[in-house]
């Protein structure tokens, strides 16, 4: 009887054991796929300041520079954000929001290519008073923004 009781004991601690084990392999699987989901938000200034390694992918955001959009061949736009204090050149091909403007806050997603920005995604405000969060700390961290009245 008493060998029966150990061998349940010892059944159970491994059962236990073998739950944890799955759970913590599971949580580094997620944890590792959702490695390349995650897209940090930078601000002009912090891509020149702290260049990103080479194929990263992250968000960038600002101001649309007046003056700056070029409308290219087919679909391709270039323009640059800044956010007052260093401007970046930003590439990309597709159809921009009805609401992207020159002097308008916008966040596009990319990497970069040398100098220049390569976006896969912009995303423009939304009406007239609105304007990316990311944004306006951004621009709040350089002690230029002025909220619309």
């Amino acid at each position: 009887m008493a060998g029966l009781k150990n061998l349940k004991k010892i059944r159970r601690i491994q059962i236990i054991l073998l739950a944890f084990g799955a759970l913590a392999l599971s949580t580094a699987l997620i944890g590792y796929a959702m490695q390349d989901g995650i897209n940090y938000f930078r601000s002009p200034s912090q891509v020149l300041s702290e260049p990103p390694a080479e194929g990263e992918m992250f968000r960038i955001g600002g101001l649309v520079e007046a003056g700056s959009l070029l409308r290219g061949q087919g679909d391709t736009v270039s323009f640059a954000v800044t956010d007052t204090n260093v401007v970046v050149p930003v590439r990309y091909t597709g159809i921009l929001p009805d609401l992207f403007a020159e002097g308008a806050g916008m966040v596009a997603l990319g990497k970069m290519q040398g100098d220049t920005f390569i976006a896969s995604e912009v995303l423009a405000k939304h009406d007239e008073t609105y304007m990316p969060k990311e944004v306006i700390d951004a621009l709040k961290e350089q002690g230029v923004y002025q909220p619309e009245s």
